[in-house]
């Protein structure tokens, strides 16, 4: 229950899918489903990459960094939504949905760089092809790594101490089964103002930012394949960028459909709110490992060889 005038609130209060609490089990063992697809294909992901040298190769390293970018999400993500719907239990204590709401944050951050290196690879494959080697070294991709890291850290980090500074004294139920910033923040009544110029501030310098880059690269790269004389080499240039640009939709979708919705979706249905919640922090970690495993020939010829290696030393 809210605590009157105090800086915080002893309890929020996450929501599942009201009117169908009796569904919760079954909503639970589809999310346990969903969590299990994107671990085990992030992980299968990850070890064929660290075990074949021949995949030590930027497009490789860049996407080992998301596979370990979507664990981590999915990582912090299950505990309430498990807590939720197999366990019944609705109440999180500020320190917890604060500590839960920055990791989804910067890793969701974190992501998005990700998302724009991978382009920055795509687009110096195609536009310097005998500069590639030189350009994107072992060292560069990752201090490109760590530079993400730390961008999502540092412009996520001031968010907490931004949400504790406000009263709370409205009734304290979230609209998800986890804990975002805009979620947390509408359920303040003293003034947000700080807090939303803050976030405005935050997410155009990074979604913005970052949304704006890959879209220029792409613009790039399209002039570059059209130059190509080859029909045929010019679709084998673009199928290089199928797989990235379906991560970057798979991404930045849920993204863009759950901000519209805080901010213009009061009046919309919880069970909108809901959805679009559990699309931002389920489906790109579940999809992402199965798109590029099935574009990438080299990661997809090594998971099959895997599999029937498996299959043979099987005594059945």
């Amino acid at each position: 229950m809210p605590t009157n005038g105090s800086s915080k609130p002893l309890l929020f209060l996450l929501t599942g899918f009201p009117g169908l609490e009796y569904l919760h089990p079954w909503i639970a063992a589809s999310i346990s489903l969903m969590y299990f697809v994107a671990i085990c294909g992030n992980g299968t992901v990850l070890a064929i990459i660290q075990a074949e040298l021949s995949l030590h190769k930027p497009m490789y390293l860049f996407f080992a960094m998301l596979a370990v970018t979507d664990l981590c999400l999915a990582a912090t993500s299950l505990p309430t939504m498990l807590r939720l719907f197999w366990l019944g239990f609705r109440a999180v204590s500020f320190g917890a949905c604060a500590t839960q709401m920055f990791f989804i944050h910067s890793l969701s951050c974190v992501e998005s760089g990700i998302l724009l290196a991978m382009a920055f690879d795509r687009f110096v494959a195609i536009s310097n092809p005998l500069r590639y080697s030189l350009i994107l070294t072992g060292s560069r991709i990752a201090k490109t790594g760590l530079l993400m890291l730390f961008r999502g850290v540092l412009f996520v980090l001031p968010t907490p101490l931004l949400l504790r500074r406000l009263r709370y004294c409205r009734a304290n139920a979230l609209s998800h089964s986890f804990c975002v910033h805009q979620d947390m923040m509408k359920l303040a009544c003293s003034d947000r103002r700080v807090n939303i110029i803050y976030g405005l501030f935050a997410v155009l310098s990074t979604f913005g930012i970052d949304a704006l880059l890959i879209l220029l690269s792409y613009l790039v790269i399209m002039k570059t394949v059209l130059n190509i004389a080859s029909g045929e080499e010019r679709l084998r240039a673009l199928d290089t960028c199928v797989s990235h640009l379906c991560a970057v939709l798979i991404f930045y979708i849920p993204l863009i459909g759950l901000t519209i919705i805080h901010r213009f979706g009061e009046h919309a249905s919880p069970m909108v709110h809901i959805l679009m919640g559990f699309t931002y922090v389920l489906i790109p970690p579940m999809l992402n490992p199965i798109v590029y495993s099935i574009k990438i020939t080299q990661i997809r010829q090594r998971i099959l060889k895997r599999l029937h290696s498996s299959t043979a030393m099987c005594p059945c």
